[in-house]
């Protein structure tokens, strides 16, 4: 006997066979899906109409909700409002070459050019720290920053602490009573494919807005222009206005920091990626200790593994770091890594590249032993190796140069092994660009970040000392040859 949908009482035949089972089935999926709606439809081939529709056996089922987790988070989500004020100056003469290499930046009338932007932030500690995303606050001349609460208060922010690598920024709230709600950092190792989270932000401008998803991906890489970092990929919408934002567990704790999405729109495709939180919380401590942020120096250089190297050296996967190259007096060296071996896990997770490699490094700290496991021969090895910053560069290792020369307005750098690996640049030695300062002649030229100079002249150029002194030469043209990526470019410039 059952109830109708009009209260009385009926019989009903108990099904038999796969008949029974389809409607054991869609009792279970009434009860487990609650968010699908008040009536779920579940079609089999020549299942009858009415063994397929069920509504959820009670009221919680129907009340299922997010809504205790988002209460207990959002007050701690905050809007971050910047404004960067900075002096240009207007002149038809502006883009000239010409006139540029004269006059330089300050040629016509000065005037302020005003910009705003808007982003999202996290407060993660009772005093007012909040996380945000660097490009969220990157910008020129003079910037004001503020913050808004989910309770409409608003605050003046100053940055503690801009890393650039990771792409996070530290603000301190200006003001308030020292009480602020804040979220506890997850540990974003123990997070695993499928979980469920939640995105909170300020889309487009709209308003603090809650989605959710599940984690789609760890360990994601190529979004990234960091050796050192990796990301986590969501399925939960993120949109313009959510960096810096929120990627909350379901425990209710920060376990990441959104900060980019896959998209060809500029609309949420369903691929958002957040910055870890054990990344996040190594820089938040980083800027409460007021001590500068040390990356580690593996001193090898590593190779991402492809199909035919896992084939060659016996790996039962297609994943883990080749080890290419080892320096002298890294830690590599003294751990005892050599040539061909290849990074398999470090403090037992498994690594899927060589920055999956770095990272674990980062997090694990400088000054710390991690324990690396590698394919050698054939055989797993297991290996101690102290993480170790990397070599300070000398006082003459990097310079901005100035003058009537083809390099005026441009920042170079000694390069070194670790440089080279931060570049992803192939050569260990020799001066490479770091900045081009917009407007210089070295950009009108087309110089870029990242090119290495190879001569000037017939001169070979070794360090950024030498380079300084080829530039007082003055020749009656500058005949220099640049590594590009794979490419070697030669340009001739009159005086």
């Amino acid at each position: 006997m059952s109830a109708g949908l009009n209260g009385r009482r009926r019989h009903v035949r108990r099904p038999q066979g796969w008949q029974r089972r389809v409607a054991e089935a869609s009792l279970l999926i009434g009860a487990l899906g609650a968010t699908l709606g008040p009536i779920m439809v579940l079609l089999l081939p020549g299942a009858p109409a009415a063994a397929q529709r069920t509504v959820p056996p009670n009221r919680a089922a129907v009340q299922y909700s997010y809504s205790p987790i988002v209460k207990k988070v959002t007050p701690a989500v905050v809007n971050v409002y910047v404004r960067h004020s900075r002096k240009v100056f207007n002149s038809p003469f502006a883009d000239d070459p010409f006139f540029r290499r004269f006059f330089g930046r300050r040629l016509g009338r000065p005037s302020r050019r005003m910009q705003n932007s808007l982003g999202s932030g996290v407060i993660v500690s009772r005093g007012g720290i909040v996380v945000t995303n660097n490009h969220v606050i990157k910008g020129g001349g003079r910037t004001e920053i503020k913050v808004a609460l989910a309770d409409k208060r608003e605050f003046d922010a100053k940055v503690v602490l801009r890393d650039e690598a990771s792409d996070l920024a530290i603000l301190r709230i200006v003001g308030g009573d020292g009480n602020f709600p804040f979220l506890e950092f997850e540990d974003s190792d123990q997070m695993e494919v499928g979980d469920i989270v939640l995105a909170i932000g300020n889309p487009f401008g709209v308003g603090q807005t809650v989605t959710s998803g599940i984690i789609s991906a760890l360990a994601r890489s190529k979004r990234s222009k960091s050796g050192s970092q990796i990301f986590i990929q969501t399925d939960a919408a993120i949109n313009p206005g959510n960096s810096g934002g929120a990627l909350v567990s379901m425990s209710g704790r920060l376990a990441g920091i959104n900060t980019a999405i896959y998209s060809r729109s500029g609309g949420s495709n369903g691929i958002g990626f957040a910055i870890p939180s054990n990344l996040v919380q190594l820089v938040v401590d980083s800027a409460l200790t007021g001590r500068k942020i040390r990356r580690p120096w593996l001193g090898a250089k590593l190779q991402t593994i492809t199909r035919d190297i896992a084939e060659a050296v016996g790996l039962k996967r297609v994943a883990g770091a080749l080890v290419a190259r080892v320096y002298s007096g890294g830690s590599a060296a003294r751990a005892g890594l050599k040539r061909g071996d290849v990074i398999v896990a470090v403090d037992g997770y498994q690594v899927a590249d060589a920055r999956s490699v770095q990272y674990r490094l980062t997090t694990r700290g400088v000054g710390k032993t991690a324990r690396i496991e590698i394919m050698r021969g054939g055989r797993q090895v297991s290996l101690r190796l102290v993480v170790q910053a990397a070599p300070k560069r000398s006082v003459d290792d990097m310079r901005e140069l100035a003058g009537e020369h083809p390099f005026d307005g441009v920042r170079v750098r000694n390069l070194s092994p670790a440089l080279a690996d931060d570049l992803r640049l192939s050569t260990e030695s020799g001066v490479v660009v770091m900045v081009v300062r917009r407007g210089a002649y070295g950009a009108n030229l087309g110089l870029r970040r990242g090119d290495i100079i190879l001569s000037i002249g017939r001169e070979k150029v070794r360090n950024v000392r030498q380079l300084e002194r080829l530039m007082r030469q003055r020749p009656e043209v500058w005949s220099i040859r640049l590594r590009r990526g794979k490419r070697v470019l030669s340009m001739r410039v009159p005086r």
